[in-house]
């Protein structure tokens, strides 16, 4: 997985008057749960959209007053009106840990029904798996070659070494939609 490097100040005020003037300064309220105390910290706005706003899936190497640790973006809260991060949860990780992570997908080759006239739909751009630092890819890759006119790729036909799938077995990650000039085509076959 592709590393982020994370600067941060601790926060020491917690209430609602320290995050007002925190989000006044252009700073966001963040904090890392899952290695014994939870750590308060605040981060620049514009270093943390910089990882936001991505579809990579990056391990964080938090730099947070000179304490250092691994962790991965958890859950961001968005405000309602303007999208702006409100406030950014991390959760610590450790190389010889097991977590779960969402990856993005990457969909490789042509697949057959394209060319019988069918449209491929990525409909999952995200899996949730679990698994070791070490043991997980940047993305998922899904091999479309043999997938014909109307057929899906479901995610219980996936496996990956060293990954357990988190999704349920029955969630269409890739299908090749029949288009309308494909239904006429086969009707006027017919």
């Amino acid at each position: 997985m592709k590393v982020f490097e994370l600067k941060g100040s601790l926060r020491t005020d917690l209430g609602k008057k320290a995050t007002k003037a925190l989000r006044k300064a252009e700073m966001v309220p963040c904090e890392v749960y899952g290695g014994g105390d939870n750590i308060h910290f605040a981060v620049d706005k514009k270093i943390l959209e910089k990882l936001l706003f991505t579809q990579e899936v990056y391990v964080i190497n938090a730099d947070i007053e000179g304490k250092k640790f691994s962790c991965v973006l958890s859950e961001v809260q968005y405000h309602p009106v303007n999208d702006r991060a409100l406030h950014a949860d991390f959760y610590q990780v450790f190389e010889d840990k097991a977590f779960e992570v969402e990856l993005p997908i990457l969909v490789e080759g042509l697949a057959k029904g394209i060319a019988a006239g069918g449209k491929l739909a990525v409909i999952s751009r995200k899996l949730k798996v679990r698994g070791a630092m070490a043991d997980l890819p940047e993305n998922l890759v899904i091999k479309v070659a043999d997938l014909g006119l109307g057929k899906t790729i479901q995610v219980g036909d996936l496996t990956y070494k060293n990954i357990e799938l988190l999704n349920s077995k029955n969630t269409v990650v890739v299908q090749v939609k029949l288009t309308r000039a494909a239904r006429a085509a086969a009707m006027a076959a017919k």
